[in-house]
């Protein structure tokens, strides 16, 4: 079977964010600034959560591009688009849009410059940075089918509540918080912050919907009208 452009870019993408991974998960090994890594090593980094995330979509692409069965080819598409657009694009524009937001207004906030010994540049701009493109590249590539906005949404309140239950548990059991900008906020300026933050991931998902509408559109009738 020929590779095609798609097909080539999903399996780079996928072996670059395994590489990411994998570099980022070797640090829980070393001797890291305190509190870096305790309790839940990386594991309790929405970041690091979002670079699994973005490694099983491209693993997952790549599998249904390189699959010749029509009906497993089928499910796989499913679950990637599924998995791409509820989660994958909207989380991956949100740890971007608020990692760079925050570190611009105060690094200490969230990437204290005590780490920059730890995590090279290039490591930082991995995780926070090429994600952006990566993530509109894939938009421009292939066309991806989205659910209904309320499931969409329901999932994304689901995960976002779990993760918040997630980041409290640490510091009830730590007495650290994941991100030095949480000590700053009460028990209700954190329910706001959380709130704020699901309404900006939603309208990144529903940005997502409409700019993969503009661009495939035509395609995405023609399926519509097959499957009738």
């Amino acid at each position: 079977m020929a590779l095609n452009l798609k097909t080539v870019f999903h399996v780079l993408v996928f072996s670059w964010y395994a590489f990411v991974v994998q570099s980022m998960a070797a640090k829980d090994g070393e001797e890291l600034p305190p509190g870096i890594f305790v309790y839940g090593g990386p594991w309790k980094y929405l970041t690091f959560l979002n670079l699994l995330l973005q490694m099983v979509f491209f693993g997952l692409a790549a599998a249904s591009d390189l699959q010749d069965g029509k009906k497993t080819q089928s499910s796989l598409n499913k679950c990637k688009d599924l998995l791409f657009s509820v989660f994958g694009f909207p989380v991956g524009m949100f740890v971007v849009l608020l990692f760079w937001s925050l570190f611009a207004y105060d690094r200490e906030l969230v990437y204290p410059a005590s780490i920059d010994k730890f995590f090279p540049p290039w490591m930082n701009h991995a995780m926070h940075t090429f994600v952006l493109p990566i993530l509109l590249a894939e938009v421009f590539i292939q066309h991806h089918v989205y659910p209904k906005t309320q499931q969409a949404v329901g999932a994304l309140t689901l995960v976002g509540v779990s993760y918040l239950s997630w980041i409290v548990w640490v510091y009830l059991s730590v007495g650290i918080w994941v991100y030095p900008l949480l000590k700053y906020f009460s028990a209700v300026g954190l329910v706001g912050f959380f709130l704020f933050n699901m309404t900006v991931v939603t309208g990144l998902y529903v940005a997502g919907e409409k700019l993969n509408n503009k661009l495939w559109g035509k395609e995405i009738e023609q399926m519509s009208t097959k499957q009738r």
